[in-house]
């Protein structure tokens, strides 16, 4: 017997709010019958688990110890350009001069997450 990860739930302030964010990083739309002011929504990926945001009244304190990691379909820079234009804020540099490593980013509400090089990029070809 196993067990199958449903979802990863994303405590947050406001749960709309976040997962239109989220909703626009995955290209995958906000459950179609919530809006603002729900308690808890989602984000159903084309693959894997479902993006689960649940409305808390504390607030985030300290670093995450589950984080996602992206993987982008064009280059991770031109990625984390796009991800900062939609409302995400750079936390750490782990990219070298060899083009490997990774960045970290934090979504509107603080919560950190990656952004790791494209499958391209790992093979060496350009995106």
């Amino acid at each position: 017997m196993v067990s199958v990860i449903q979802n990863v739930a994303i405590d947050c302030a406001d749960a709309y709010a976040l997962a239109r964010f989220w909703s626009s990083v995955t290209g995958r739309p906000v459950h179609p019958e919530d809006g603002p002011g729900v308690r808890e929504t989602q984000v159903m990926l084309e693959q894997g688990p479902v993006l689960y945001f649940n409305q808390v009244p504390e607030p985030k304190t300290v670093k995450n110890r589950v984080h996602l990691c992206l993987r982008p379909e064009g280059s991770r820079d031109e990625e984390v350009e796009r991800l900062l234009g939609l409302g995400a804020t750079f936390v750490g540099d782990h990219r070298h001069p060899d083009g490997s490593g990774w960045a970290i980013l934090a979504d509107p509400e603080g919560n950190e997450f990656c952004v790791l090089r494209s499958e391209s990029e790992r093979a060496g070809v350009s995106p």
